[in-house]
């Protein structure tokens, strides 16, 4: 098959493969933002990156539900897209870049604070330039190490769960 045929044909995942999947990434730019907007907005921004993380998962139960139709063990494979889904987005999209952003800010902040005699709104809008800048070189090896933490944990247990249906 062409393989331009093969990428039209395929289904669009709607928060893997549309402008939908930034929304995932609201609160790092919510994190990036820290210095110089109230917290009830940086609260927000993990709100809708929670919000994008939990309708993923529900969407690729509704999947696995689908696909399953009414084969013996549906419900254990519902329950593991979800879960895992869930728990990868999680990581992957909240947790582990939310955290990340937070302390490449503080530090920055910080440094800049200890290094300089800017005036402290220019630290604060170079400390969200630096995070923001820094969102897209995160992205990539935290996907990859929330893929080899899950493959090295909760993943062999689906794995072994589906082998004794």
């Amino acid at each position: 098959m062409d393989p331009i045929e093969e990428k039209t044909s395929k289904t669009v995942d709607i928060y893997r493969d549309t402008w939908v999947r930034f929304l995932g990434y609201a609160n790092e730019v919510g994190e990036a933002f820290r210095a110089l907007v109230p917290k009830s907005f940086v609260w927000g921004s993990y709100a809708v990156a929670t919000v994008y993380v939990t309708a993923d998962a529900v969407d690729k139960g509704k999947k696995a539900a689908v696909a399953h139709g009414d084969n013996p063990g549906k419900t254990t494979r519902v329950a593991v897209a979800v879960v895992d889904t869930f728990v990868w987005q999680a990581l992957a999209s909240v947790i582990i870049p939310g955290f990340t952003i937070n302390r490449v800010c503080a530090a920055s902040l910080h440094l800049l604070g200890k290094t300089t005699k800017l005036p402290l709104p220019v630290r604060k809008w170079t400390t969200t330039a630096i995070g923001l800048s820094t969102i897209p070189f995160i992205i990539s090896p935290i996907d990859r190490g929330v893929d080899y933490l899950l493959d090295a944990s909760i993943r062999k247990v689906y794995n072994e769960e589906e082998k004794h249906e």
